[in-house]
């Protein structure tokens, strides 16, 4: 199974008329944020995929849609989810702070970025631990019933020492990486870090947890799919 996963970019290998045939091997699209909606929009219409997304910490024009407390996040609230009207999801499925099942694949999220400027969407690490939190009871839960915790975790924030970069702004989470050792993904998709050099790393693996950087778009080839 392919998925194709995108991230802070608008790609114009995405962006263009020739995107179905490019991607239509592509069973679905995750983005890791940090791209406005419109664009999500686009690639659900032309592929007719499936696409699963958390913000970031950019184009958040919609965020408060799905947030009832908006206003406040990043200073500390718990940011309920709110209902989204179907005619504003642009054909999408949030994953932000919850879970999902694509077909057989178990999907968490989070959303946001390290708190650097008290700006929306914005954590301190022991705030972004407590949301990690609230999702062990839907882990413990897939592992019941499906034998495993999680597939694929969703961030837009790398884990901390894997991808990040020393600014404020773009270093990782240290929660992260004590969410992949207990729980195990296989893979960890995450945004928030340019890749302007080929050099550049956009794969790592961090105990049994391959970390993608989905800058601009990655295809993971996720291989057999589990029942």
């Amino acid at each position: 199974m392919k998925i194709l996963c995108i991230s802070d970019q608008i790609d114009p290998l995405i962006y263009s008329a020739n995107i179905k045939e490019r991607y239509a091997d592509c069973e679905f699209v995750i983005s890791a944020g940090d791209l406005p909606m419109e664009y999500l929009d686009f690639i659900v219409s032309s592929l007719n995929k499936p696409l699963v997304f958390v913000f970031g910490n950019h184009n958040l024009e919609e965020f408060k849609l799905y947030h009832r407390s908006a206003d406040n996040i990043g200073h500390g609230s718990q940011c309920p989810l709110h209902p989204v009207p179907a005619e504003s999801c642009h054909g999408t499925t949030y994953v932000g702070f919850k879970h999902h099942r694509e077909g057989s694949i178990l999907i968490a999220g989070v959303s946001g970025s390290l708190k650097y400027n008290n700006g929306l969407n914005q954590y301190t690490n022991r705030e972004m631990f407590f949301r990690l939190l609230a999702l062990v009871p839907g882990l413990i839960w897939n592992k019941i019933r499906f034998g495993r915790f999680l597939d694929i975790f969703v961030t837009h924030a790398p884990p901390e020492g894997i991808h990040d970069k020393p600014d404020p702004c773009h270093r990782g989470f240290p929660c992260f990486l004590w969410f992949m050792r207990t729980f195990t993904p296989r893979f960890l998709v995450h945004g928030h870090i340019h890749l302007y050099d080929m050099q550049d790393v956009r794969i790592s693996r961090y105990h049994e947890t391959t970390v993608i950087n989905a800058y601009s778009h990655y295809i993971l080839d996720f291989g057999e799919v589990p029942l």
